[in-house]
């Protein structure tokens, strides 16, 4: 038995941030903060961004990344904009096709996405030189720093982005919200990558305090770029005028940058512990040690994990449970706004003068991340995972907002690698609100929990919880909330969606539902939905609510990713078929509606051996074109793997053990003539390095691994869904 008091929970104090953080569009939509929670029409709003960087998403994908944030519950999306992608040669600026910035603004505001730009000039983002183009470092002043020289290579930078930008600026009646300034600074840098294999040089990571934050939010306000408010990133003691700019936080609980050095064992981090990150009593938690007041400004994230990328010497196929349990945690600790770096991933373009623009730890082009939304649009478990949190947070906005949380003393001194103490908080106004439960530790192993009880001293009495929840999992638990008519005293499953007078839950793994109901308990099947006055409540496995989807102001259960872009309803399919269910009202029950087959099958296909490592296959050119897009998709063993198409790499992996998907309908003509070639860098073993006279170097191994172990070729479409009874 734990026990949590919130009966005398002192009341908020919310008020408003002022004009620094406000701005009004012509149709007289107001976007606003309080020191609580963002704002809309001066209503809360509860945020969730998703990162994807346009510049490494082909322009035939920028519609369909936005269509499936849309549809994964993402309500702003954020992305770098990368100076060395537009400015590789001083002077000579390009926004041509996955540069132009303009373009995916456009399709940004075709589908009513708001967007937080983050412009640097330093952004990192695992680009050459943290995002600075080469040209910088031979000149006669540092980077990063509040010099005239540097400034104005800067301005000119932030006049060419608000010749794109322009037109697109929220008091224009466009999609532009929010500007990041800068990125960490004086907290982290990069590598010089002209240098950084002899030297070990690293970009200047700044001394010049505030008066250079503000002398770049001077620029950009000089240049037009003006917007409701800016952003900066707050972490690791990193520069933060508050007074001026919305600090915001995050959090990765998979850390490669340990390892950029050497080889090691991740340690297990204290990212799944809650903390109560919005309270003024409490100045200073792990990874959040604000430079103002916790409760004068909001807890808002922009970089908690959406995944991580595999670095050369740290290689891993991620837990997808880690990225929503990441999620509760925060909420749990008093978030309103969610941010994910990254949410879609991508591929880096090629340069002109330097054709590989990523840094040096990861591979050439890949940059997928292993984020919920994949390299090429993959739909990852972390996807349906997180569009359940979402739909939480949409379904009582207004109220979460205004909640405040509350934490057990025994989290002050646990030990992230301690599987024993129950790890929960509580977010709570009046007798009402959410008990969060986390049973997930990175790099630790949890056990199952069984018979676990909660109880809450709440101002109107109080409520005890019973549950069980299977190790890896976490659960967001209602009290004291109304349900139309009727009055949920609490339950042991988590709200999902509203619709009518139906309500959906969902069941985490090894947890029984239980629902407390005007006093009544209710103890449904799975599946089963069960009435209680005039409402009607549906619980959903957890797999079930991995295919759950809210289309059309109606749910719908699928298997695969179903996408609504405001006009038609698609199923995407790899191959084979799909049912889709809808649900009825008036039966209370998911009925097929439609049964889509694509006719469509994996074909294997043959790869010739041309030397160590090196494999090539004539593609069936025909073949790829008409669809959404094409992937081979590789299994193999060795170091890493490189595709080429002619003589472009057009895709590039670390080997971790999972597959490798390359997209090879960008450019068919290219294999038109010549054929694919992967090379497949082979795991050397016992390595040793002779060297003689007149610089005779070579590397000699005991034994090397290559190989390629299957392939096949996966085409993806779109597959309407044509409803009817079946």
């Amino acid at each position: 038995m734990y026990q949590l008091n919130a009966a005398d929970v002192p009341e908020k104090k919310i008020y408003p941030l002022g004009d620094k953080f406000s701005g009004r569009s012509p149709d007289g939509r107001e976007i606003g903060f309080t020191n609580y929670y963002m704002t809309l029409n001066g209503r809360p709003f509860f945020g969730i961004s998703g990162e994807m960087h346009f510049f490494r998403v082909s322009p035939d994908q920028w519609e369909d990344s936005i269509v499936k944030m849309r549809c994964g519950g993402i309500n702003i999306l954020s992305g770098y904009v990368c100076w060395n992608v537009h400015e590789e040669e001083e002077g000579v600026f390009r926004f041509d096709g996955c540069r132009n910035l303009r373009a995916f603004l456009d399709l940004c505001e075709k589908h009513r996405m708001p967007v937080i730009l983050r412009i640097g000039p330093f952004i990192h983002g695992e680009m050459r030189n943290g995002g600075l183009p080469d040209w910088l470092y031979g000149k006669p002043y540092d980077v990063r720093e509040n010099n005239p020289g540097f400034l104005a290579a800067v301005r000119r930078l932030f006049r060419q982005l608000h010749r794109q930008m322009d037109g697109h600026y929220f008091s224009q009646g466009g999609c532009i919200i929010g500007i990041q300034i800068e990125n960490e600074y004086q907290h982290s840098s990069a590598p010089w990558e002209m240098t950084a294999g002899v030297s070990g040089e690293w970009v200047n990571g700044g001394h010049s305090g505030q008066d250079y934050m503000l002398a770049l939010k001077r620029i950009m306000t000089e240049e037009g770029i003006v917007t409701p408010f800016y952003t900066a990133t707050a972490w690791g003691g990193a520069v933060t005028p508050a007074e001026e700019v919305l600090p915001l936080w995050g959090g990765y609980a998979y850390q490669p940058w340990l390892f950029y050095t050497k080889a090691g064992v991740h340690p297990a981090t204290p990212e799944y512990i809650y903390r109560d990150n919005h309270n003024s009593a409490v100045p200073k938690e792990y990874n959040f040690e604000p430079s103002y007041d916790p409760e004068s400004r909001p807890y808002a994230c922009c970089e908690m994990m959406g995944g991580m990328m595999c670095s050369y010497k740290y290689r891993f196929q991620m837990d997808m449970r880690a990225v929503d349990a990441l999620a509760n945690i925060k909420l749990g600790s008093g978030c309103n706004l969610l941010g994910y770096y990254m949410y879609r991933g991508g591929t880096t373009p090629l340069g002109r003068v330097t054709p590989y623009l990523n840094e040096g730890q990861v591979p050439r082009r890949s940059y997928d991340y292993q984020a919920a939304v994949g390299e090429f649009g993959q739909i990852r478990e972390s996807y349906g995972r997180l569009r359940a949190i979402h739909s939480f947070c949409r379904m009582f906005s207004g109220f979460l907002e205004e909640t405040k949380a509350v934490l057990p003393e025994h989290l002050k001194e646990l030990s992230p690698d301690d599987p024993g103490p129950l790890r929960f908080s509580v977010r709570v106004k009046g007798s009402s609100g959410f008990l969060f439960v986390c049973n997930f530790q990175d790099h630790a192993d949890m056990r199952d929990r069984r018979g676990d009880e909660v109880r809450l001293i709440l101002p109107d009495g109080g409520v005890t919880f019973r549950f069980d929840l299977a190790a890896g999992e976490n659960a967001i638990l209602p009290f004291g909330i109304r349900l139309g008519t009727v009055r949920l005293d609490w339950a042991a499953a988590q709200p999902l969606a509203h619709i009518g007078n139906t309500w959906f839950f969902l069941a985490p793994a090894g947890m029984t539902p239980v629902y407390c109901l005007d006093g009544r308990e209710f103890r449904p099947r799975i599946g089963e939905a069960f009435r209680a006055g005039d409402q009607v409540l549906m619980t959903l496995s957890r797999q079930d609510a991995q295919n759950f989807w809210i289309c059309q102001d109606a749910a719908w259960l699928c298997d695969r990713p179903l996408l609504w872009d405001g006009q038609h309803l698609k199923a995407e399919l790899e191959s084979g078929s799909a049912d889709v269910y809808k649900w009825s009202q008036t039966e209370s029950r998911f009925t097929l509606r439609a049964r889509i087959d694509s006719g469509r099958r994996p074909v294997p296909v043959s790869f010739r051996q041309t030397g160590i490592g090196r494999y090539a296959a004539d593609l069936p050119v025909e073949r790829l074109k008409g669809h959404k897009q094409a992937l081979l998709r590789v299994w193999y063993r060795g170091d890493t793997g490189s595709a080429f198409a002619g003589n472009t790499l057009i895709s590039d992996n670390f080997c971790n053990g999972g597959c490798w998907d390359i997209r090879v309908d960008c450019d068919p003509e290219a294999l038109r003539t010549q054929p694919l070639v992967l090379y497949l860098t082979p795991v050397r073993k016992q390595v040793t390095v002779d060297a003689s006279a007149m610089a005779g170097l070579s590397e000699k191994a005991e034994t090397e691994e290559a190989e390629l172990l299957r392939a096949e070729m996966v085409l993806v479409d779109d597959d309407p869904v044509q409803e009817g009874e079946i």
